[in-house]
């Protein structure tokens, strides 16, 4: 009956262990599929990668002309290579970090800053960063569209041997419902979390090895899901992403688009450095960024996550407190003033004067109250306390997401300013140095861009999460107040 506390931080892991039949081969079964005559629209093939295909043009960020038919690229801005500079010039190079396993070298943000980054990019592909009133902004969605989760049924396969939970997704923009397995959102979650390298996707609920069959596991886990999914829905990318829309629209019966659409998916090539290619920002007279108070926002913004985290930490430890004790604790308390009342009513039943009998009645009404209140406090945190926590259990993951997207933005302003002592002290050519200042404003627009998107949604969840506790809090007293009501007109016609 404890309220545990959620998983805290930590970057995602693949998953291991036994939730969810991560035995079964991806490529047998993989689907729920099991519920009969699921519909949904069919996914697009997908066309050929050749160069020429429509809708596809190419993105390079080689500083350097290459002779080969694949270096024709050159950095945006600059259509023409550099111009014959002094070998002294030519010669120094920004300095690569030593540290290979850090985000920075991972994500690929190293090798693009660096100009290392050369690929296709289709249109479909593009991501833009717009300027909004707060600053830069990811572009919305212009069809947005929300998706339940409901009905999670257990379902069986290898004539009874393995058991699983399936939940049924409903999208708003195809109102077609599909059926989908815990492992299922796990692998998205994997893919999307190693394609977008500066946005936090949100994590998903916890594995569980055990109990997972459980009433109120599954119930927990539901209400984890449909935050995800909120969070999903709500990201002007990540909600537009194609993997995403496969997993949403796939039909569960139909095996081999599944399969498809997950092998394109993993074959992504837009991941890495290719990923801040797909990248759009605004260009022109007042779009440009300051480098100073870019990195003065970014470290506001962490010594922001930081004491969020600390007080997320704190508030879901002192609601958990709080909860356990209304289920136990008050619960017993309230129950145990109610028994003592209920004594008293019964002491007083041994008297047999007529006129007492209302009395008694009265107490014992008291008693009964008391009771029925001791039940109210320990059924009170599943409306108020839970919901709370959930959301903090959210947060929490994004908030450990934002460290590893802070120190993407941090290393490509540590390579600027390295090329700009370069160009002062001769030994790189301006124009070159221009271009990493330029890739690094890339990188800079998504990072604000998703810090912007962080607090629009975290107002709003807030806002939202705080109205509802204060009105089931208000339900909740209203509740108490009628039995105590209740129990004092008794006495009116003893």
């Amino acid at each position: 009956a404890g309220y545990p506390f959620p998983p805290y931080g930590g970057s995602y892991q693949p998953s291991q262990g036994s939730d969810d039949d991560w035995d079964d081969d991806w490529d047998d079964s993989s689907t729920v599929a099991d519920e009969p005559g699921a519909l949904g629209s069919s996914y697009p093939d997908y066309e050929a990668a050749g160069g020429g295909a429509p809708g596809r043009y190419r993105l390079s960020t080689r500083s350097e002309p290459s002779l080969g038919p694949r270096g024709a690229g050159h950095p945006p801005g600059h259509p023409h290579p550099p111009g014959g500079g002094g070998a002294a010039k030519s010669s120094a190079t920004v300095s690569r970090n030593l540290n290979r396993f850090s985000t920075f070298v991972k994500s690929g943000g190293e090798a693009f800053v660096l100009g290392e980054a050369s690929g296709f990019v289709k249109d479909g592909d593009k991501l833009c960063v717009v300027l909004g009133p707060r600053g830069p902004e990811w572009q919305e969605n212009p069809y947005p569209f929300q998706c339940s989760i409901e009905d999670p049924t257990k379902q069986t396969k290898f004539k009874g041997m393995k058991s699983y939970i399936a939940y049924k997704l409903v999208p708003s923009h195809t109102g077609q419902q599909v059926h989908r397995r815990y492992k299922h959102f796990d692998w998205l979650y994997g893919r999307l979390a190693e394609k977008f390298p500066v946005i936090s996707v949100p994590h998903l609920p916890e594995k569980q090895a055990t109990g997972r069959f459980e009433e109120d596991f599954i119930s927990k886990r539901r209400k984890g899901l449909a935050w995800w999914m909120d969070h999903m829905c709500s990201h002007p990318v990540l909600a537009q992403c194609d993997a995403f829309q496969h997993f949403l629209t796939c039909p569960s019966t139909d095996e081999k688009a599944w399969k498809q659409g997950k092998r394109k998916a993993e074959k992504d090539e837009m991941v890495g450095a290719n990923f801040f290619l797909t990248i759009s920002v605004p260009t022109g007279p007042g779009a440009s960024l300051d480098l100073q108070e870019v990195e003065s926002q970014v470290d506001g913004f962490k010594a922001f996550t930081k004491k969020m985290d600390e007080s997320a930490l704190q508030l879901n430890h002192t609601a958990n407190e709080f909860a356990r004790k209304q289920v136990t604790g008050f619960k017993k308390e309230y129950q145990k003033v109610g028994h003592s009342f209920k004594c008293l009513s019964q002491a007083f039943e041994l008297d047999q004067q007529a006129f007492s009998a209302g009395l008694n009645q009265a107490i014992a009404f008291t008693a009964e109250a008391y009771d029925a209140i001791g039940d109210l406090f320990a059924d009170q945190p599943r409306q108020d306390l839970d919901p709370v926590m959930d959301l903090l259990a959210l947060y929490q993951g994004h908030l450990a997401n934002f460290p590893d997207i802070i120190h993407v933005q941090k290393g490509a302003l540590t390579k600027v300013k390295e090329s700009k002592r370069h160009v002062e002290e001769g030994k790189m050519e301006l124009q070159k140095a221009e271009g990493i200042q330029e890739r690094c404003n890339i990188i800079s627009f998504a990072t604000l861009a998703e810090i912007n998107h962080f607090h629009k949604i975290r107002v709003r969840d807030f806002k939202s999460q705080m109205q509802h506790f204060l009105q089931q809090q208000i339900l909740f007293f209203q509740k108490v107040t009628q039995k105590l009501e209740e129990a004092l007109h008794k006495y009116d016609s003893v």
